[in-house]
C-alpha cells in the first residue's frame, strides 16, 4: 500500500480518530473505507442518465411531415418570405 500525506482540518482530524476507536478500527483503515464508498457514490451518480421528458398531446398535426412542400410553404409563411394567398376573386356573368 502506497503511504500518502494528506492535509486534513484538525477538527476533522479528531472526528475521525474518535469514530475510529468507537469502531475499533485503525484510522487508515477508517479513512480508506470511507474514499472508497465515496468514490463508488460518485461514479454511481455519474452513471445516471436525466430522466427523459414526458410526451405531451399537442391536437392534431396541421401538416403532413412526410410533404416536404407543405412544410416548405409552411415555414415560408411564418418566416414571412411569402404571404398568405389571397381569396379567390367572384367573377360575375
Amino acid at each position: 500500500m502506497a503511504r500518502k500525506v494528506l492535509v486534513l482540518d484538525e477538527q476533522l482530524m479528531a472526528e475521525l480518530k474518535a469514530l475510529a476507536a468507537a469502531r475499533d478500527k485503525s484510522l487508515s483503515i477508517l479513512v480508506d473505507q470511507f474514499l472508497r464508498e465515496g468514490l463508488e457514490r460518485a461514479r454511481a451518480t455519474r452513471k445516471r442518465r436525466p430522466p427523459l421528458p414526458r410526451s405531451r398531446n399537442m391536437g392534431r398535426e396541421l401538416v403532413d411531415v412526410a410533404d416536404r412542400d407543405a412544410l416548405y410553404d409552411i415555414f415560408d409563411r411564418e418566416s414571412g418570405l411569402i404571404s398568405e394567398p389571397d381569396p379567390p376573386v367572384a367573377r360575375s356573368k
